[in-house]
């Protein structure tokens, strides 16, 4: 059952933010290159980024300058690829692993690996790969090959499961990492965090969330350690609104 908007955790001035982007912020579309961003939502992070004094940040399986090229005036921190890059308050985006790995290569693999199958979508990330068949979605089974052959060909790297997706990334990345680097820095660190997410990839996160005593909010159907739950972003986007009315 959808727990009443009041249920939900209460935001405070010393609330740490963090929020997913595709299924949390934005609708899932058929091609990661397809979002569309709600008109609102620009405006809304700009207000939450002011009203908590800086301590939001996004935290997203897309890399950061992706990231930017949605939210161009987001001023808050983003942690990308899973965690393994980082970007302050627009600064340099910084590289959290140390893995040593052929991308160009990986990409060249995968695209071999599935050319015999257009309907499988390549997304090339700066640190990883993934196979989405959305599009088909009769042909997971060759993704999960597929994507289990590149992990055993490539040790420094582990697969992460997502919504009609496998992506290989980093071994040591993950956004439950993500969020205790962002903890442990201004203005973050000091607050309870609260974060919201939708997929597989959120759930470590949420459970860091809430093992630091704060909350985690999840975004539509499926099982999850979340103790708090919204329909899809546009009930995540109202529910900020009114957050944002009790901060002022």
């Amino acid at each position: 059952m959808q727990p009443p908007a009041l249920s939900l955790p209460a935001l405070t001035a010393n609330t740490a933010l963090f929020l997913d982007f595709d299924g949390c912020l934005v609708e899932i579309a058929p091609r990661p290159d397809a979002v569309s961003v709600p008109s609102g939502l620009a405006d809304r992070l700009e207000r939450l980024h002011d009203a908590l004094g800086g301590a939001v940040a996004l935290i997203s399986g897309r890399d950061v300058a992706d990231l930017r090229r949605y939210l161009p005036g987001f001023p808050g921190a983003m942690a990308g690829s899973h965690g393994a890059e980082l970007a302050l308050g627009g600064k340099d985006i910084t590289a959290t692993h140390d893995a040593d790995l052929d991308i160009p290569a990986l990409h060249a693999a995968a695209a071999r690996a599935v050319a015999a199958h257009p309907a499988i979508l390549i997304e090339r990330k700066p640190h990883g790969v993934a196979l989405h068949y959305r599009a088909d979605p009769s042909l997971r089974a060759v993704v999960e090959e597929v994507m289990q052959h590149l992990a055993d060909a490539h040790p420094d790297m582990i697969l992460q499961p997502a919504k009609m997706a496998v992506e290989l990334r980093p071994a040591g990345s993950g956004k439950d990492g993500a969020l205790d680097r962002l903890m442990a820095m201004p203005p973050f660190a000091g607050r309870v965090p609260v974060y919201a997410g939708d997929d597989l990839t959120d759930e470590p996160a949420m459970a860091r969330a809430q093992a630091l005593g704060g909350d985690g909010i999840k975004i539509g159907a499926g099982d999850t350690v979340a103790r708090y739950r919204l329909d899809d972003p546009a009930a995540l986007g109202r529910w900020l609104d009114e957050a944002l009315g009790g901060l002022r």
